[in-house]
Parts: structure tokens; sequence; C-alpha cells
């Protein structure tokens, strides 16, 4: 019979996946690379969802200051419309917990994102639906190959 609780044995098996992703991270520090020259992104037009206007509005309050008013970055913060941050390598899980945790400086020369105090779980979803449908505007996905509920 086996000495340790499931809950032990639970914990243990998530905290290796959490250093295995904070291995993986720290990996990715080396790999810095400037920001490519990308145009002025196109807006999704009439067919932006209520979620996503509601995420807009979210994102202006509470992210454009370091992603910019356009989500094209700024001095402090990554553009969002970017291959990079398309839903096959930065899924939504990964910017929720960027939102409530921050993130470690990986890909980019801007340092550390801190964790975002105050946004409430509704909000952060609707800036993910915000973030995704300019994504799919500016042609960083194919619809088919990401499907999301705004």
């Amino acid at each position: 019979m086996n000495s340790y609780p499931k809950r032990q044995i639970r914990l243990l098996g998530c905290s290796l996946i959490a250093l295995l992703v904070l291995t993986a991270l720290i990996a990715c520090t080396g790999q810095s690379t400037p920001p490519p020259e990308t145009p002025t992104p196109a807006a999704p037009g009439s067919d932006l969802s209520n979620s996503a206007i509601a995420g807009k509005q979210a994102f202006d309050a509470n992210c454009a200051v370091c992603h910019g008013a356009d989500v094209m970055g700024t001095a402090t913060g990554p553009p969002l419309i970017d291959r990079i941050y398309e839903p096959s390598h930065h899924n939504d899980f990964s910017i929720r917990s960027a939102v409530r945790n921050g993130v470690p400086a990986h890909h980019w020369w801007f340092g550390n994102m801190p964790p975002v105090p105050g946004v409430s779980d509704a909000a952060v979803e609707n800036i993910i639906c915000y973030i995704r449908e300019l994504q799919l505007a500016n042609e960083i996905f194919d619809e088919g190959a990401y499907s999301f509920i705004c």
C-alpha cells in the first residue's frame, strides 16, 4: 500500500508540471527577437462581437498602457497582433495566466509582465475575445484552425 495520500501525489504531479513549464519559459528567454515591422492592424469592422466590444473597453482600461491602444505594442509591451501570440502558441489559458500571475520575459526584451490586479474573470474572457477577433481580422490564424466563442 502506498504511504502517500492521493492529494500529495496530485500536488507533486502539479508541481512537476509547473516546473517543466517554468523551465521551458526560462529556456525561451534567450531567444528574444525584435518586434516585426507591422502595418497598422486591420479592425474587425462591424462584425465585432458584443464580448469583444466589452473586451476592447477592458483592454483599453487595463492593457493598452503597455500593449497599445491599437494592440500593436508600445515601448514597454509587445504587440499582440503577432504570430507569436496565435492560439496554437499562446493559448487562452496562457493569456489568463499572464493577467493573473504575470509572466517572465520571453520572445521580447520588454522585461517581465507583472500581474494585472482587479480585472474580473468576465473582463479577462472579453479581453481574450477582443484579442482573438483582432488576430483573426489580421490573418494571424485561420478561422478553422481555432474555434472560439465570444
